[in-house]
């Protein structure tokens, strides 16, 4: 077989949805065999996934890779096209990843058993489909793909507060899709040729007060889903409600494809404009960090709790976005990996001390780490990572973006100075409030009205192999970053060389606002007031 033609990505996309298809029609009464169904589906798709990777991926390279086109819709130029680079390979394993995990996680689900599954399998195909398309329209429709799934398993297996939640996530990111979809007609439709391929759109010269439109209603659009704070309402309330396995899915996937869309769309296809949003996005980011930290101290619920922290771990990613740097740039992409997994297994152990305990209300817990030592130790584990514990990913991930926004040329000193010291106050509030957590769930004395009602088990065999899964990536990218960043290292130096380029011409604009000539290092090449 010839390997190098053979079509790797479409594989992937199409496997799971495909096989969740044939779910209604396998007979099983009590769900086991669509669950052991639904995992080797997984396992597969994972494996293919890797093999392509190792086998096809060349890290030197910079351009896309594992490139599949097949004419759609000629009159349009549509085309099913897809494709594999620096910025979302990483993605497309950690989806692989993630999910695998997601459904054995999914093993103690008896309602419904063949509608989870097939949802879970729906997304599975379609998330990775999201990462790895390389035509806007289609980009488009794998985004909406999710949102139906997505809708289903908080509204069918969620809590009390289950149909609120997911009306109000549908509302959010189905309102955010429509700035991309015109977004996207509006740059397809631009110049002299109609064109809705990522690398054709890349390649148009648009005028600075198009790109800014566009990027506005795209940042919008990423915004809801990354989220960045105000469009950020309807996440603490979906994980409030959801189960483990959609928990893990949110925190770990669905939350990095704002990310990836940010990198791809706004500052790969509209780089003029995101010079002038970078500072914009940096006090965004600050305002996640530090507002969403504090809002954590104030939650008694601990998926709300564990909620706001992911919100406050993806202001950094937005700094690193808006840094002008390599490092600062390499430093977000690793954040995105980083928090997926992190996230993934505090969601999944949150789950599974609620699956014991029958309560996510703090002041109703304590004392519950000497019946369960083992998840006692791995959530402790897990809260390290988290709170950039040196020796684990977030480390490594948020050191990245702090010498490399700090080290950028792009703004002054006084602003750097600034923005440093507030992200670091988000730094100091983080692990107050996590261990802080820990110890309200698992240290002092025994909630005898807990234990005496509850049989508090300790964790079985497969929640152990689950967080082990999470912990060994977490803890050796801590210690050998280039694990990751070795798939993206070229990738982000060529997005830094455009945005170089980008930067230039923008500072020899003499309409450039003066608020953005003051935070820029290279004022002597503005007007002066």
């Amino acid at each position: 077989m010839d390997t190098a033609h053979f079509p790797w990505l479409t594989t992937t996309i199409l496997l799971p949805i495909v096989a969740s298809l044939l779910i209604p029609f396998i007979p099983d009464k009590d769900g086991k065999t669509i669950r052991w169904y639904s995992l080797v589906v997984g396992l597969i798709d994972f494996g293919i996934l890797v093999y392509a990777f190792y086998t096809q991926y060349d890290f030197s390279s910079s351009d896309l890779q594992l490139v599949e086109s097949y004419s759609w819709v000629s009159s349009l130029d549509l085309r099913w096209s897809v494709g594999a680079d620096g910025v979302s390979m990483p993605l497309i394993l950690l989806t692989g990843f993630i999910s695998t995990l997601a459904i054995l996680a999914s093993w103690p689900v008896t309602l419904k058993p063949k509608l989870f599954y097939f949802l879970m399998l729906a997304m599975y195909g379609g998330q990775i489909g999201v990462f790895a398309v390389q035509d806007m329209l289609l980009f488009f429709l794998m985004w909406e793909l999710e949102l139906i799934p997505v809708y289903l398993l908080l509204s069918i297996w969620g809590g009390k507060k289950r149909l609120y939640a997911a009306t109000k996530f549908i509302l959010y990111t189905a309102g955010g899709s429509l700035f991309i979809l015109v977004g996207a007609l509006a740059m397809a439709f631009y110049g002299d040729t109609v064109t809705f391929d990522m690398r054709s759109l890349m390649a148009k010269d648009y005028p600075v007060n198009f790109q800014l439109l566009v990027y506005g209603g795209f940042l919008i659009a990423y915004g809801v889903k990354l989220p960045i704070i105000p469009l950020h309402t309807w996440l603490p309330d979906a994980h409030g409600e959801a189960t483990a396995p959609v928990h893990m899915l949110l925190a770990g996937i669905l939350l990095k494809m704002g990310g990836y869309a940010l990198i791809r769309m706004n500052i790969e296809m509209l780089p003029e404009a995101h010079v002038y949003f970078a500072p914009i996005l940096i006090i965004l980011g600050i305002v996640n960090i530090i507002y969403a930290a504090l809002t954590s101290f104030a939650q008694r619920s601990l998926k709300r709790k564990i909620a706001y922290s992911s919100i406050s771990h993806m202001g950094f990613v937005l700094i690193g976005m808006a840094s002008f740097t390599d490092l600062g740039l390499s430093g977000a992409m690793l954040q995105m990996v980083s928090h997926g997994l992190i996230g993934a297994s505090l969601f999944f152990l949150v789950g599974a001390t609620y699956d014991r305990t029958h309560t996510l209300i703090l002041d109703e817990m304590g004392g519950v780490g000497k019946k369960m030592p083992r998840i006692f130790a791995m959530f402790t584990a897990c809260s390290m990572a988290s709170l950039a514990l040196p020796g684990m990913s977030g480390f490594v991930a948020e050191l990245m973006v702090f010498v490399g926004f700090a080290t950028s040329t792009a703004y002054g000193l006084p602003f750097k100075i600034i923005v440093v010291l507030l992200a670091a106050i988000g730094v100091i509030l983080t692990p107050i409030y996590l261990l802080s957590m820990l110890r309200e769930i698992f240290y002092g004395p025994e909630n005898k009205e807990l234990t005496s009602h509850q049989i508090l088990a300790d964790a079985e065999p497969r929640e152990v192999f689950i967080i082990a899964c999470l912990l060994i990536p977490i803890i050796g990218i801590g210690f050998y970053p280039k694990l990751i960043t070795q798939i993206y290292d070229v990738k982000t130096l060529a997005i830094t060389s455009r945005l170089e380029e980008a930067l230039t011409q923008v500072a020899e604009n003499p309409a450039l606002p003066k608020s953005l000539a003051s935070k820029l290092r290279i004022a002597p090449a503005l007007p002066k007031a």
